[in-house]
Formats: structure tokens, C-alpha cells, sequence
């Protein structure tokens, strides 16, 4: 079995020293294609080396040559956009046409952050004293350590590169485990546009031991974590208790909100497609629909048959419009979420089982008079179930919307001005969108509210994350 090289410390690619390797897997076959080099403690120990010397180094150079260094990247991950996204299909199943949409958008992603980086200016102070310079300065943090997750392997992880490089900072990026190789052509590019050795680091292993190593090292001076909710809880704590600054980006039960006074068909078709790209394994899917009783029916009937069109099947066959989850956990966790919804009195308008194609596959499913008890309703799937509830009121859907310790996405959709402004100003969430899909882009924050984090990745908010202040009083 091929063992990939996926270790990256001071410049040098290994299969790393640990004895434990991981198991990468095809989510549309079930079948394993190769085992994944893992990182040990000694292999940590000289990441954290390379990265201190690599800061020392990388702080020096000024913005406008770390935005070249930046902008050459781009260049080279646009050139190789096609062969990152062979490998994110292969590992992590999306259909080919949406692993080209995350490759080839990566670079956008770089670029915002190089010319950003170029802009991040400090102030002057008027003084109180004649003769006196009073000079707020932004410095990269440090060395930093970034933790990402296997939904959106490449645009996940390049967020987190690309805003610590920008503000000069060192960075070790633990990548995803099911999910390695788009992360390594991610990181062989930054190395070919010549970034210095030591200011990139790149490592595998088993996720506790690596974040908990890495985080209480006094060398890592910020931590960046995309995933989930206990997991998150588990390393804020942890950041905090060496008082670490750190960014989350957790998870979300995004509310889809549909008033009455749309138009019903073209909102249900654009909430099936948000709701089933990549399976439904997105922080920020729309997972709980709530429809305005006047047009409840008619929307399920329109969401329905969208999703009954969507073709399920292999990444790499370019027919393919919904493609596996990522592993057998998730395929098991679905089957739970529908066996207790309808246990509890929600009804199946389509989809629930598995069928025998093989693979990690469960088919696009929607539930309908789904109950506030039912776990679905309070438990973040990850996966393609809809959940679709009729509402009388917009104070009974927003206080139903804000009921979940979640805050990472909303959605709704209205052609009043006023509805608009009130949904915007009271849903409790890092991001509101209306009448469209417009989040993620490279130059708007993204992060969100409660237990879904705290920070913002992307837009200036998301190089701010990787600056601390300096105060410089001087006289003569």
C-alpha cells in the first residue's frame, strides 16, 4: 500500500517517524487507496524549531515582497487547479465539478490576502506633549498553529495559510487525516514560489495528541481551528489556559427562512441545491427550513422535486450532482436522525435509506412536520436531510431561528424591505444572507456567533486575526 509523504518541517517532505499510519479512503468505492504518514512527538519538536526560525525569518521581509511570494502561489495553484481537484474527488467524494469550483478558487483566496497584507496599516495618535510621537503599530502575532477539516480540504486550509503568511506570521497546519493530498499540492505550491524553508509546516497524525503538543508549545503564539463543536470547546480551553489567541469556526444549524411573498419555485430550487452540495457536509448548510405557512406546500412540493432530480453517484462521473459522504460514520449518523425524527411524529417526503450502490452514499432526504423534540432539530446533521417546518409569524420563526446555542449561518428570503431589516438586525448569527447565497467569499469575514466560535476568517477581519498591536510613545 502506498504510504504518502505528507510530513513538511524546514522544507523537507517525509512520511514522518511515528509507527501509526492513517487510512485513506475512496467515500464512493469504500476502499482504502493508501495509508498516510503520521507526525510524532520528535517530528513536532523540529516543526516548532522550523517554525520559530522560520517567524524570525519571514517578519523580516517586507509586505510587498511577501505579497509576490503570495501572488506567484496563486498563480501556481491556478495552473494546477485540475490535478488538486482529481484529489479532493478521490478523498472526499464531492462531485468533480465542485472540487473544481474549491480548487480554482483558492488562488482568489491567496491574491485577496497578498494585497491586503500590503495594506495593513497602523495609525498616529495626535499627542498631548509637544514634540511627541505617539504610533500604533500591527505586527504578525508569531508562529501559528491551524487546524482544518476535510469537508473543503483546500479552501479551508488556505484561508489559514494565506492570512498568517500575509501578516508575516510562521505557521504549522495540521491537515485533515481523510483528506491529505489537495492540502499537500497546497503547500508544495507556496514552497515552489519560494517561500523561505520553516515559515510553512505541514503535519498528520492522531488530532489530539498533535493539537494538544502544539498549543501548549510556548513557540505557538496563535491557534486556528475549523471543525467542530466539542472539539473546539476542548482547544479554546486549552488556547486559554496558555493564553493563546485563538480563532474557532465551529459548527452551525443554518435556518433557511421563506416569507410568503416570494416567489416559491425559484427559493425551493436554490434552497435544494445549497442544502445538497457536498452531501450536506457544510458548516453552514441551511439544515432547518422554515416556510411561511402560505406557501409551505408548495414549497415542499418544489424542494422535493429538485431533489429528486439531483443525480447521486461517483465524483468523477461528470453526470454526478450530489456525490458520498465522506465516511461510514456519517452514512450510520443519518440513519439515526431520520429513525428518531420519524419516531417522534416528523413524516418522510423523500429519501432515508441507503441504497447498494456501495460506497458511503445516502440519497437526498426530506422530512417534513418534523417536531422541536426530534434530535435533528437541535443536533447539527452534516449530511443531506432537510428539515422543513411551517411558521405563522416572523416574531414565532426568529425566536424559533435564535432557540439553538448555534450562530454560524442564516438565510431568508423576503421581497419586504421591512421583513429584510428585521430578520437581518434579530436572526443571532455571524452571517445573515437574503435573497441570495452570499457567503464565503475571499473579502467578507466568516466566522459566527455562541456556540458556534468567535473570529473571523477571510476579509480584513481575517488578517487582523494574525496582528497584535503595538504602542510606540517616543519624545527627541
Amino acid at each position: 500500500m502506498r504510504v504518502i509523504e505528507s510530513i513538511l518541517i524546514d522544507g523537507q517532505w517525509s512520511a514522518g517517524s511515528n509507527a501509526q499510519r492513517g487510512a485513506v479512503y475512496n467515500p464512493a468505492t469504500g476502499e482504502q487507496i493508501a495509508q498516510l504518514g503520521f507526525a510524532d512527538r520528535s517530528d513536532l519538536d523540529r516543526a516548532l524549531a522550523a517554525a520559530a526560525r522560520g517567524f524570525d525569518t519571514w517578519r523580516k521581509v517586507s509586505a510587498y515582497e511577501r505579497s509576490q511570494v503570495l501572488r506567484k502561489a496563486a498563480a501556481l495553484l491556478r495552473e494546477r487547479a485540475e490535478e488538486i481537484a482529481v484529489l479532493i474527488t478521490q478523498e472526499q467524494g464531492k462531485p468533480l465539478a465542485e472540487a473544481r469550483m474549491e480548487a480554482n478558487g483558492v488562488g482568489d483566496h491567496i491574491e485577496w490576502y497578498a494585497e491586503e497584507g500590503r495594506r495593513a496599516y497602523g495609525r498616529v495618535i495626535p499627542p498631548r506633549v509637544r514634540g511627541a510621537r505617539q504610533i500604533v503599530l500591527r505586527e504578525p502575532i508569531g508562529p501559528v498553529a491551524a487546524f482544518s477539516p476535510w469537508n473543503f480540504p483546500v479552501s479551508q486550509l488556505v484561508r489559514k495559510i494565506a492570512g498568517a503568511l500575509a501578516a508575516g506570521c510562521s505557521i504549522i497546519a495540521k491537515g485533515p487525516e481523510e483528506t491529505p493530498s489537495s492540502c499537500i499540492e497546497l503547500c508544495r505550491a507556496f514552497e515552489d514560489a519560494g517561500l523561505p524553508k520553516g515559515v510553512l509546516n505541514l503535519v498528520f497524525g492522531v488530532p489530539a495528541e498533535i493539537s494538544e503538543y502544539l498549543i501548549a508549545s510556548p513557540v505557538i503564539r496563535k491557534v486556528s481551528f475549523t471543525g467542530s463543536v466539542p472539539v473546539g470547546r476542548t482547544l479554546g480551553a486549552l488556547a486559554g489556559q496558555y493564553l493563546k489567541r485563538c480563532t474557532l469556526e465551529l459548527g452551525g444549524h443554518a435556518p433557511f427562512i421563506v416569507c410568503d411573498d416570494v416567489d416559491v419555485q425559484a427559493v425551493a430550487t436554490l434552497g435544494a441545491s445549497l442544502k445538497f452540495r457536498n452531501a450536506g457536509q457544510i458548516c453552514a448548510s441551511p439544515t432547518r427550513f422554515y416556510v411561511q405557512r402560505g406557501a409551505h406546500d408548495e414549497f415542499v412540493a418544489a424542494f422535493v422535486k429538485a431533489s429528486q432530480a439531483l443525480k447521486v453517484g461517483h465524483g468523477d462521473d461528470a453526470s454526478t450532482q450530489m456525490g458520498p459522504l465522506a465516511n461510514g460514520r456519517r452514512v450510520k449518523a443519518m440513519h439515526e436522525y431520520v429513525d428518531d425524527a420519524l419516531a417522534v411524529g416528523a413524516r418522510s417526503a423523500l429519501g432515508g435509506s441507503t441504497d447498494s450502490q456501495g460506497g458511503f452514499f445516502f440519497p437526498p432526504t426530506v422530512l417534513t412536520h418534523v417536531p422541536d423534540n426530534a434530535r435533528i432539530m437541535s443536533e447539527e446533521p452534516f449530511g443531506p436531510i432537510a428539515s422543513i417546518v411551517a411558521f405563522d409569524t416572523l416574531d414565532e420563526v426568529i425566536a424559533k431561528a435564535n432557540a439553538l446555542p448555534f450562530g454560524l449561518a442564516a438565510f431568508a428570503f423576503t421581497r419586504s424591505i421591512a421583513n429584510a431589516t428585521l430578520l437581518a438586525d434579530e436572526l443571532e448569527s455571524g452571517m445573515v444572507s437574503i435573497n441570495h447565497f452570499g457567503l464565503a467569499a475571499p473579502e467578507t469575514p466568516f466566522g459566527g456567533v455562541k456556540d458556534s466560535g468567535y473570529g473571523s476568517e477571510g476579509g480584513s477581519e481575517g488578517l487582523d486575526a494574525y496582528f497584535t498591536t503595538k504602542f510606540v510613545s517616543q519624545v527627541g
